[in-house]
C-alpha cells in the first residue's frame, strides 16, 4: 500500500441517491435512538480525564480519514478509527466520536450525503464501533496472559469492523433495489477485506506507539491516567501531522465509489444541496495543497470542538465539581 501524490483527498461516504429514500430514513431514525443513548451511557461512564482526549481522538480520526492509501486494483482506502476510539474510551464514547467525525464531514465538506447521514452513522459509528467492540474483547480474552494480546486484538478488530461496515452497507444497497445483494456484498466485502488489513495495521502501530508512551490511556491498564497536558499537546502535533500530509491522499476511488463504477450505479450519486468547502479544499486559497492543509486544520479543529463539547456536556456535574475543588 503506497501513498501517491494528489490534489486532494477523495470523497469516501455514501452520497445521497445511492439509497432509497425509505431505507434512509429508517437508517436516520435508528441512528438518532442509538446516539441518543450512547449520551446517556456515556454520562455514566466519563470522568473530567477522558473529555480532551476524546476531542483529541476525534480530531485525530479525522485527519487520519484524509489521507486515503492506495490498495490493489486501483482503489484506495482510509482510516475508519472506530477500533482504537473503542480501545482508548470504550463504546458508548466511541459512537459519539465518531458521529462528529462523520457529521462535521458531511455537513461541512459534504462528505457523504445528508438524507444518507443516518446511515453512514449506522455503518461507521454504530456497526463499526460496535464491530470492533465485540471482536477486541472476544481476542483479548483468548490472548490474556499474553503481552502481544493487545496488537493481535487491535489489528483483528480494525479489520473486522471495516469488513462487517462495508457489508452492512451492502446490505443497505441491496434493500434500496441499488445493487442486488449477490453483486454487492461480495465486491464490497472483497475490496474492504484488503482496505481492513491497512485499518488494522494503522491501529496496531498506534498501539504500539501507546504502549511505549502512554500506557496509561489503554482501556484496562494498570497505571491511573497522567496529565492531559501531554494528551493535548502529543495529539495537536500528530494531527497537524496527518493533516500536512493531507494532499499525498491517494487519487484512486475508495472501495464504495470503486464498487458502484464497476457495477454501473455511480451515475446515482446525487450532488450535495450546499456546498461549502466541497473536495475539502478551503475556497480562494489557489494552492490546492495548501488549500487542502487549511481545510484539513478548519475540520479537525471544529471536530475537535464538537467532540469535546459533547464530552463536557457528557459529565455529571458531581464529577465537575469535585475536580474543581
Amino acid at each position: 500500500m503506497l501513498f501517491s501524490p494528489v490534489l486532494s483527498p477523495q470523497a469516501m461516504h455514501i452520497p445521497d441517491g445511492f439509497l432509497s429514500v425509505i431505507v434512509s430514513i429508517v437508517l436516520w431514525v435508528i441512528s438518532a435512538i442509538v446516539v441518543g443513548i450512547a449520551l446517556k451511557k456515556t454520562n455514566n461512564e466519563l470522568g473530567e480525564r477522558e473529555a480532551p482526549l476524546m476531542g483529541i481522538l476525534a480530531a485525530a480520526i479525522f485527519a487520519g480519514q484524509m489521507l486515503n492509501f492506495s490498495v490493489t486494483g486501483g482503489t484506495s482506502g482510509h482510516l475508519l478509527g472506530a477500533a482504537i476510539a473503542v480501545i482508548l474510551l470504550g463504546p458508548w464514547p466511541a459512537v459519539l466520536v465518531m458521529t462528529s467525525v462523520v457529521s462535521v464531514q458531511a455537513l461541512l465538506f459534504q462528505d457523504g450525503g445528508i438524507l444518507a447521514l443516518g446511515a453512514n452513522i449506522m455503518n461507521m459509528a454504530i456497526v463499526g464501533v460496535f464491530v470492533a467492540y465485540t471482536v477486541y474483547a472476544l481476542v483479548s480474552y483468548l490472548f490474556k496472559k499474553q503481552s502481544r494480546g493487545i496488537y493481535v486484538a487491535g489489528f483483528v478488530a480494525a479489520w473486522s469492523s471495516i469488513f462487517f461496515a462495508s457489508l452492512f452497507c451492502a446490505l443497505q444497497l441491496a434493500v434500496s433495489g441499488t445493487s442486488p445483494a449477490n453483486i454487492s456484498i461480495p465486491a464490497m466485502g472483497a475490496i474492504h477485506a484488503l482496505i481492513g488489513i491497512g485499518e488494522g495495521l494503522i491501529t496496531t502501530g498506534a498501539l504500539v506507539l501507546l504502549s511505549a508512551t502512554r500506557k496509561d490511556l489503554l482501556r484496562g491498564g494498570d497505571n491511573k491516567p497522567a496529565s492531559n497536558k501531554g494528551v493535548i499537546i502529543g495529539g495537536s502535533i500528530l494531527v497537524l501531522a496527518l493533516v500536512a500530509l493531507s494532499p499525498m491522499a491517494s487519487s484512486h476511488p475508495d472501495g464504495l465509489e470503486w464498487v458502484a463504477d464497476q457495477h454501473g450505479f455511480i451515475e446515482l450519486a446525487k450532488a450535495s444541496l450546499f456546498q461549502i468547502v466541497p473536495d475539502y479544499a478551503i475556497p480562494g486559497i489557489s494552492n490546492i495543497a495548501l488549500a487542502t492543509i487549511a481545510a484539513g486544520i478548519l475540520g479537525a479543529v471544529i471536530v475537535f470542538s464538537v467532540a469535546y463539547g459533547i464530552a463536557r456536556t457528557a459529565i455529571p456535574t458531581s464529577t465537575q465539581e469535585s475536580n474543581q475543588r
